[in-house]
């Protein structure tokens, strides 16, 4: 598409003869995003247009309990500190965001009134300020009102090192937040800044109040008691949560929006596991919803057929790889394990985690495990597909994998595990207790024992794998073993934050209380260095080049092995309405789920 072509479709945009969602599809097309495409029409003078969701209930309650099944169980609930998508899940049900992205990668207001553009002269056409206007009326669920202070409280909290956020990198780019008046606010970046929607909104953006944190800034960040009792504005009021169990809450009589919520009362069970969920749901109709279907395509098949609910399957960009350790988890430095002090013995010899990479067979893993729910891939960015690079492939190729250790000096002892200068090639590869994912390691390890590779298999109960417990040893961020394998979810179709996880600030480590991003411990100037450039690049064009880039240098490192693109897949109840989206959390929109009569 030439400049004539694009000023045209704007100029038909703008006079009504193309509509904005057409626009968009049109500048999907030829490599742009939906939020970048929404900004070009922004800074034309076309206002972005707010998603209106079909809701037919005419009162809020009256629709009884909304029985949700998180077999991963949250075990925390402030959104800061959910470093496992199960506790930002849960914390989304009480506090909300400015704005959150529909399944189209649009930006519709929560807390805000308007979605800022240059047209309604929010947004500085340079992506250095932009100006929040936030709802009026609205009550913290303790009466409080929620104001400007709030907004620029949790900038102040996620920011202030000592807190430990994991948010930490969404708001690092702000320079100063004015307040305007008690409902408006102003972002300054320090520099042009094409992401000006990161902070405040989706998954990660979600807003805690200040008259109850603000005592807990910093280094008592962890001891405050809302950690664990939410107050925010959301839909529905907190009753009780045992963590790692149950959490209850009921209706909200002064939610923001009219109508809403349609059910008196909401209970997430946590426990068990993804099959148990999905019968649950699918089959006996227990609950009216189960989160993160990790089940066989073939076992969900059968529990749909006949059965009360079905599988709704979501494109997302998420990915399901494994992460080799770039540190020792064996060695103890200044009271640390897998600290950045070390190197791991075995994977710093790039041949031999080259081997383990040709002895993942990915293909065999979609079409026998996962089908539906896993797409094969080499890549780390796979959607939107304009960012997807075309330069990677994967293959698996256990005669080659044989042949690069043994040139590398890898030779097989009496016991047939390779070893070289007195190191054998013995590996503790963990995840999370689930069914997939346990078959998955076996299929890896078989591979492995074919090359000369020993691999110790070790699982983790999901609510103890995936805590935001510093104190706890087994999580995923801990990576106190060698490999190991899990899903991070890419939570906007921008994936700038999402590509945070592999730069060198974010490595996580004690200092941080294990919340930085980089689990594996990967460091690289060559990585950071783009990333750098790509915050400072508003061409969408440059960026979206820029990406491909990122992909490609992540992936050649070999510490980091992507295996499946995972959409969303989870069991809903015949009837119920959820509005579903793959670029914000499963519960953005619970205020607005329904059941049919």
């Amino acid at each position: 598409m030439n400049e004539q072509d694009l000023r045209r479709d704007i100029a038909a945009v703008k006079d009504g003869w193309l509509s904005r969602r057409d626009f968009v599809q049109r500048m999907l097309a030829v490599g742009l995003t939906a939020p970048l495409a929404g900004m070009m029409l922004a800074h034309s003078g076309v206002a972005m247009a707010a998603q209106a969701f079909p809701y037919k209930p005419t009162k809020a309650g009256g629709g009884g309990p909304l029985r949700l099944l998180f077999w991963q169980a949250p075990t925390l609930l402030n959104p800061h500190f959910a470093i496992g998508l199960k506790d930002q899940e849960a914390a989304r049900a009480f506090y909300e965001p400015l704005a959150g992205w529909d399944a189209d990668g649009n930006l519709v207001p929560v807390l805000a009134t308007e979605i800022p553009s240059v047209a309604n002269g929010s947004l500085a056409a340079d992506g250095t300020s932009v100006v929040w206007k936030l709802k009026q009326g609205v009550k913290w669920h303790d009466g409080q009102p929620f104001t400007a202070d709030d907004v620029i409280f949790n900038w102040q909290y996620a920011t202030n090192p000592e807190t430990s956020a994991v948010t930490i990198g969404d708001y690092k780019d702000i320079k100063s937040i004015e307040k305007i008046d008690d409902h408006t606010v102003r972002l300054v970046f320090g520099r042009p800044t094409p992401l000006w929607f990161t902070p405040f909104v989706g998954g990660r953006g979600a807003i805690i109040p200040k008259h109850l944190f603000a005592d807990y800034i910093g280094a008592k960040s962890r001891e405050a008691p809302n950690n664990l009792t939410p107050v925010g504005t959301g839909a529905y009021l907190f009753v009780d949560f045992k963590p790692g169990d149950t959490l209850t809450a009921k209706l909200n009589p002064d939610y923001h929006v009219p109508n809403r919520p349609h059910f008196d009362t909401l209970e997430i069970k946590g426990g068990g596991d993804a099959v148990s969920a999905a019968r649950a749901v699918l089959q006996t109709g227990e609950f009216d919803y189960a989160w993160n279907l990790q089940v066989e395509d073939e076992i969900l098949v059968k529990l749909e057929t006949g059965g009360t609910g079905v599988a709704e399957i979501v494109p997302t960009g998420n990915l399901e790889f494994i992460l080799l350790n770039a540190t020792d988890p064996n060695v103890e430095v200044d009271g640390e394990r897998a600290s950045l002090k070390t190197k791991h013995p075995l994977f710093s010899d790039p041949a031999v985690r080259e081997a383990i990479n040709l002895l993942i067979d990915r293909a065999s893993i979609q079409k026998f495990i996962y089908g539906r729910g896993g797409i094969a891939t080499a890549n780390a960015v796979n959607n939107p597909e304009r960012y997807r690079s075309k330069n990677t492939s994967f293959e698996f190729n256990i005669e080659k994998a044989n042949q690069i250790l043994e040139d590398a000096g890898w030779k097989k002892g009496a016991s047939g595990v390779r070893e070289k200068d007195g190191k054998p090639l013995r590996i503790v590869f963990q995840t999370s207790t689930n069914g997939p994912r346990q078959k998955n390691q076996a299929i890896i390890k078989q591979a492995c024992q074919k090359a000369g590779i020993e691999m110790e298999l070790k699982s983790v109960v999901g609510s103890v794998f995936f805590s935001s417990d510093v104190a706890n040893p087994d999580t995923y961020t801990h990576f106190y073993c060698d490999m190991e394998m899990l899903m991070i979810s890419m939570a906007s179709p921008e994936p700038q934050a999402f590509m945070t996880q592999y730069v060198s600030w974010e490595a996580a480590s004690k200092a941080n209380k294990w919340q930085g991003r980089n689990i594996s411990r990967w460091q690289s100037k060559a990585y950071d260095d783009l990333y750098n450039e790509l915050t400072r690049e508003l061409d969408p064009v440059k960026r979206a080049a820029l990406y491909i880039k990122l992909n490609d240098t992540v992936c050649a490192g070999r510490y980091v092995l992507p295996e499946l693109n995972r959409p969303r897949v989870s069991g809903i109840r015949k009837g119920l309405q959820t509005h579903s989206s793959g670029w914000d959390n499963d519960l953005w929109q619970l205020p607005s789920w329904y059941r049919e009569s």
